[in-house]
């Protein structure tokens, strides 16, 4: 399988602090602490972070991305809203996926559909679209709830730079928070790194299952098969939690192996992501 940019949103909930509404969420969002608080940063210079946080404890997924595009994506003629969906979350094999019905008005709303498994990360996502998911989170991920305003004032937009709002309780991680949430070993503000979000300074084997210090990446062959061979029709994406002994210190998975993962960083006016992919 080449290697594309699959990508998956990691949401931060910097002030462990949750909102009240009145209606009950349609996703929730597992999450872990990261403490530590005013930690060092490592010889890249990334990692340090003043205040404790918390992070999404895996990618987010096909199901829960489902829920939001039912949610928001049925009758509309908003391209940024349409474009939620991407075609290739249905066509492409190795990933799918979300399939969409419906011409998106009133007599046929759009709707969406999982191709598989629903613990799956989503990928073909871009940085605006997790920003929307952000957005429908932050602003109690009901019905109705806005994709526009609440951690990103978007307001239609699909390209630009934008910050997070004052006040948002959920939003995309900085680079730092990615980074801590990955590789800081824990313990103390002077704990060091790992080299690996295994908790390990040894490259990680594939092995889906129990052992430790496994990742979903290709090295001698693909982890979901255990093989070679390449095929355009098997999902070679791993369920959340699948490599179970595998977790960062803080208790984060797949933020190496399976999907890059974006974060709010700008490098040459572009958004970062990383991971693995």
């Amino acid at each position: 399988m080449k290697k594309s940019t699959l990508l998956a949103a990691v949401l931060a909930v910097f002030t462990l602090t949750s909102q009240s509404h009145a209606q009950a969420p349609l996703v929730t969002i597992d999450t872990v602490t990261v403490s530590d608080a005013g930690n060092a940063a490592d010889r890249t210079t990334y990692g340090a972070v003043a205040d404790v946080f918390a992070i999404g404890k895996y990618e987010v997924t096909i199901g829960q991305y489902r829920t939001f595009l039912n949610s928001v994506a049925s009758v509309t003629s908003d391209s940024y809203i349409v474009n939620l969906w991407n075609a290739s979350m249905e066509s492409n094999l190795n990933i799918a996926g979300i399939s969409r019905s419906g011409c998106g008005i009133l007599s046929s709303p759009y709707s969406y559909s999982v191709i598989g498994s629903d613990n799956r990360p989503i990928t073909y996502v871009s940085w605006f679209d997790a920003a929307r998911f952000a957005n429908w989170v932050n602003n109690g991920a009901t019905n109705g709830a806005s994709t526009e305003t609440g951690a990103y004032t978007l307001n239609g937009a699909t390209s630009g730079i934008f910050t997070v709002n004052p006040g948002a309780t959920w939003f995309l991680p900085s680079e730092n928070q990615w980074y801590k949430a990955a590789y800081y070993k824990g313990g103390g503000t002077n704990a060091g790194y790992w080299v690996y979000p295994t908790q390990s300074d040894s490259a990680p084997g594939n092995a889906i299952g129990g052992e430790a210090n496994q990742a979903n990446y290709y090295v001698g062959g693909f982890a979901v098969t255990q093989s070679t061979d390449y095929s355009t029709t098997i999902n070679y994406l791993t369920e959340a939690g699948v490599i179970s002994n595998s977790g960062s210190a803080y208790g984060t998975f797949d933020q190496g192996g399976n999907v890059y993962e974006w974060n709010d960083a700008v490098i040459s006016s572009s958004r970062s992501y990383r991971g693995g992919s």
